[in-house]
Order: structure tokens, then C-alpha cells, then sequence
């Protein structure tokens, strides 16, 4: 299946039949789905707790792209899943990838029905949530993270954890922890308003995502909701690494970017340098790789052999992202790394 921005304008029917997707895709048996009632208001759900902003420099989402763009570079993305192997592991992880030159991170909130996400991804969120990985202990890990961490972090969580919690108070939290990026997949176009103000209000970009099936009229809409970039999807499908990048890439770059000038990152079945630098020569102002990196972290036999498998996996897509005649930003990994496994 692919994301649903062409999502059928019969609600009723539609949620039904996610719901029995999403079901049928669960990869933890007995996991309950909230249903949507349209009757009951986020905002009424319990108020969050007071908690001093994340004291960090961070820069927007927005920012990124505008001091990438005066240096001619093109952004590298890595997404991670929080909780995989463990909290741990992601926080190191985390601080791996800024090291080694990450412009925006996105953090995935592991989820028992990731609809979006292909095998490598549902084993990786299986792993966290039998770990006991929570919604809270990411949003803290959030806050530990980004008074040091120089890339912006995007979440990256499906719409039924944002439900559970209410709108206003999800949005404070993250905000408050010092993320700078909301990315939810399984919500269409019409039911982003009320979310999107929410995160305007907070300082939280909503990055909306495009894909391959989405008519010309309805990209546009999407690029004109959609806030600090928007996603290509390059793929009709699931995320997961790929022998090679389809051609028609090309095309959906040069689609979007003749309704829109925000940036446009493309993601799903990169896994290589090679090919990040392929996505990078097609005009994409960014290149998001997950399975591969996600992969490298969680299936190397243990944390520490994951973390050296993803730092040099990280190195080598990031010089694939880099733009000919382009300054490149970050460091090949020395510093955090050097420090963590006591090397020279």
C-alpha cells in the first residue's frame, strides 16, 4: 500500500478500512487501536505537565534549509527508532549522527502498527516496545538530547499515540523537550488543520508527505500545508533498502518543485552512498535513509557493534549527500565516537 494523501473522501469508510489494515499489519498481537471520534475535542484532554524548555540553539527546520541552501548543500536525514536495542543505544545513536554531519534527525516513536514501515522497521519498533520503550521515555530522551545535539529533531509518530494524548498537550511536550519536527504519516491532508495550528503555535514544523500516486493538483496542496519540507516518497509502497533508486525519482522532483519552492527531501529505499548521491543529482534539497541505518544499528549482534556498523554507514551517506562544489558539514565521526569507544 502507499500513504494515504489520496485518501477517499467517504471518512467513514476509510477509517474502517485502516483500522483493518492497520490490524492485519500489527506486528504485536493484541494491540488495541483507539477509534477516531470526531465528537470528542483534543483539547479537552488532560493539560501536560509543566516543564522547562530544553535550554538549546538549536536552529528551525526551516533555518537548515535556508543556511544549506548558501552553502549549495543538500541536507542528509537519518531516521532511527527509538528503543532499538535500547534507549540507551538511541542516545548515543542520536549524538553518532550529529557527529558525523546529520542536518535534520528523525526520531521514530515505535509503534505496534506502522503501516508505513516495512519489515526492517516493524522489527526494529517490535524490539523497542518488547524492551518496554514508551512514548514518555522518548519525549525525555528528546529533552536530554537537544541541548547538545546541533541537527533539529523531527518525530516521527503515527497518528494514534498524538490521539491518545490530545493534541495541545503531545505538541507542548515535544515542543517543551526541544523537538523541532512533527512527521505523521497515516493522517491525510483534511484532518492536518487542527494539528498544524497546534504545532504553528508551538514552533513545530507538520512535514506532510507526497507520493508517487498523488495527483498534481493535491501535491500542491500538500506542499502549501506542509511545513519546513516536504517528503517525496519515492516509492509506491513500504519503506525498506532497494537494489536502486526508480528513475521516475527524477521526474517527481522536478513535479513538486514546479508547485512549490519549499525544500523537497525524497525518502524510502535509499541505502547507499551511491545512491544518495544519484537522489542528490535529481535536485532533491535532501536525502532520508532509515532501514539501512536502522538496520546497521539493531542487527550487529549487540549495541556496541550496532553503533560502529551505523557511524560508518552515517560517514558514508553523508558523503553521498554532499553536492558537488559543496562545503561539506560534519565531522567523519572522531569526536563522540573516538570519546565512546575510547579510540585515538
Amino acid at each position: 500500500p502507499s500513504f494515504i494523501d489520496n485518501a477517499p473522501p467517504d471518512r467513514a469508510r476509510f477509517n474502517t478500512e485502516m483500522a483493518a489494515i492497520a490490524f492485519a499489519a500489527s506486528p504485536v498481537v493484541g494491540t488495541k487501536l483507539a477509534t477516531r471520534n470526531p465528537r470528542v475535542s483534543r483539547r479537552t484532554r488532560a493539560a501536560p505537565t509543566t516543564r522547562a524548555a530544553a535550554s538549546t540553539t538549536t536552529k528551525s527546520i526551516s533555518q537548515t534549509f535556508v543556511d544549506l541552501k548558501k552553502r549549495n548543500q543538500c541536507a542528509f536525514v537519518p531516521f532511527i527508532c527509538a528503543g532499538d536495542p535500547n534507549l540507551d543505544a538511541t542516545e548515543k545513536a542520536v549524538r553518532i549522527l550529529d557527529d558525523a554531519g546529520a542536518d535534520i534527525i528523525e526520531l521514530g516513536v515505535p509503534y505496534s502498527d506502522p503501516l508505513a514501515d516495512g519489515p526492517t522497521i516493524q522489527a526494529s519498533a517490535t524490539r523497542a516496545l518488547a524492551s518496554g520503550t514508551t512514548l514518555q521515555q522518548v519525549i525525555d530522551l528528546v529533552a536530554r538530547l537537544t541541548p547538545t545535539v546541533k541537527a533539529p529533531i523531527v518525530l516521527f509518530t503515527y497518528y494514534n499515540p498524538i490521539y491518545q494524548r490530545g493534541f495541545e498537550r503531545f505538541v507542548s511536550e515535544i515542543a517543551a523537550a526541544g523537538a523541532k519536527g512533527l512527521l505523521v504519516p497515516d493522517i491525510p491532508l483534511e484532518e492536518t488543520k487542527e494539528l498544524s495550528k497546534i504545532c504553528t503555535k508551538n514552533g513545530i514544523d507538520l512535514v506532510l508527505l507526497s507520493t508517487p500516486t498523488t495527483p498534481i493538483d493535491r501535491m500542491a496542496k500538500i506542499a502549501d500545508a506542509s511545513n519546513g519540507f516536504i517528503y517525496l516518497v519515492s516509492v509506491t509502497g513500504v519503506t525498506g533498502a532497494r537494489s536502486g533508486v526508480e528513475s521516475r525519482v527524477e521526474e517527481l522532483v522536478k513535479k513538486l518543485k514546479t508547485v512549490t519552492d519549499k525544500p523537497v527531501c525524497v525518502g524510502f529505499g535509499i541505502s547507499e552512498e551511491a545512491q544518495a548521491r544519484q537522489v542528490v543529482q535529481w535536485g532533491a534539497d535532501g536525502v532520508i535513509v532509515g532501514s539501512a541505518l536502522v538496520k546497521a544499528l539493531g542487527e550487529s549482534g549487540s549495541p556496541e557493534k550496532g553503533l560502529e556498523a551505523l557511524q560508518k554507514l552515517a560517514v558514508e551517506l553523508r558523503r553521498g549527500s554532499n553536492r558537488d562544489g559543496a562545503k561539506e558539514v560534519g565531522a567523519s565521526g572522531g569526536g563522540f565516537f573516538a570519546n565512546l569507544f575510547g579510540k585515538k
